[in-house]
């Protein structure tokens, strides 16, 4: 799933060849990607419209529209955005379309069809239970300690809980507590005040990096213009199983925690 460098990286891309751009049809090639409202009510609504700007939260993209109206987008595990001019042959897996007023298009790919699609008035109504975002200048880490606090939880699944902290997923999870030097397994009420910190520069880092290398295409993700990124080039342990760390030598090793596969280096992270 593409996590929050990602998403940056995509919306970096399109909001130039959105913004001031009127929506002037839509094709909903498969229904079932409109989350709300219904698919006809969205068609009727949308039409028309003008992009007026685009930005992340979390793993959302937002597109705030004319006359109060928010188109939201969530890619899931295998969507792609990208503005092409209309001429250009459409993906089998693009689903749905929005035609623009400049002979071009916003078309969402989606393999494996879990994406969804929202027109809200109130962008709340999608995004109200999501976390603080980590790169915020508001993300102090003394408001990253109160989030730990009275918490009981091992840290991997504490980083993804996105009504947490917004936007992180396996890939920098698993970076973040490499860098910060902490296990995966690691209690939230265990921590001292410095490894509170390293964590929260761990995250901090991580992420940066992810956006300046315009994210990882370990699976799925690729840039709106179909080429990869390289974040997969800078990863430390996530998916080298088996492979000796950079760092000391050790060899990386994968568990299962929470449902999610967790690597780590026993060597740096105790």
């Amino acid at each position: 799933m593409p996590e929050l460098p990602e998403v940056e990286t995509v919306v970096r891309v399109i909001r130039p060849q959105l913004v001031g751009k009127r929506i002037i049809a839509t094709r909903l090639q498969w229904a079932r990607h409109i989350d709300r409202p219904d698919p006809l009510e969205f068609q009727s609504r949308i039409t028309g419209l003008t992009f007026l700007d685009v930005y992340r939260r979390a793993k959302f993209l937002v597109f705030p529209l004319d006359q109060g109206e928010t188109l939201i987008i969530h890619l899931r595990m295998s969507g792609h955005l990208t503005v092409v001019d209309r001429a250009f042959p459409q993906d089998k897996h693009t689903h749905t379309v929005f035609e623009l007023n400049t002979k071009q298009e916003l078309r969402f790919r989606d393999t494996r069809k879990f994406g969804r699609v929202y027109l809200v008035k109130d962008p709340q109504e999608v995004l109200e239970n999501l976390g603080p975002e980590p790169l915020d200048l508001s993300f102090t880490v003394e408001v990253f300690q109160q989030l730990i606090s009275g918490r009981k939880r091992a840290l991997k699944p504490f980083l993804l809980d996105q009504s947490v902290i917004a936007g992180i997923g396996n890939i920098y999870a698993d970076e973040a507590l490499f860098h910060a030097g902490l296990l995966p397994t690691r209690r939230t009420d265990t921590l001292a005040p410095g490894e509170v910190a390293a964590l929260h520069r761990g995250i901090q880092d991580v992420l940066l990096l992810g956006i300046a290398r315009e994210g990882a295409s370990i699976s799925t993700y690729v840039k709106p213009d179909g080429e990869m990124g390289e974040m997969q080039n800078e990863v430390k342990v996530f998916r080298r199983t088996g492979e000796n760390c950079y760092r000391c030598d050790h060899t990386i090793e994968r568990i299962n925690l929470g449902g999610r596969s967790t690597h780590y280096c026993p060597g740096c992270q105790k």
